[in-house]
């Protein structure tokens, strides 16, 4: 094997879903995130922000959506929110994986309204 082929081999994007094969697309879809920020990027931009489980990428995300939504999804952003801890406050913020879905123009999603 080559140099050249090494470094094609390692550069080959992992396309494979890691979570949807033990968990069912309900579970790695948690809930919807609904707040003012993710409800004007809905109108701006047609994102839809979702918690999801916290071992599912990508892949997971694209296929639990075009099952539970009936919809196809342009891009996919995954972000991982930071546990805010209890210095001198009464409330605490736990980590969770956040997934950030953009749909065509045409398309929406109904969260519940």
């Amino acid at each position: 094997m080559t140099f050249k082929q090494i470094l094609q081999a390692r550069a080959k994007k992992n396309v494979t879903p890691k979570v949807i094969k033990k968990v069912s697309p309900y579970g790695v879809i948690i809930s919807p995130l609904v707040t003012e920020k993710t409800h004007k990027q809905q109108e701006a931009a047609n994102k839809y922000s979702f918690k999801v489980h916290n071992d599912a990428n990508k892949n997971d995300v694209k296929q639990s959506v075009e099952f539970l939504y009936k919809v196809n999804p342009i891009g996919i952003n995954i972000v991982n929110v930071v546990y805010k801890g209890r210095n001198n406050r009464k409330l605490v913020r736990k980590s969770y994986k956040k997934a950030i879905v953009t749909l065509g123009k045409k398309e929406k999603i109904e969260l519940g309204s």
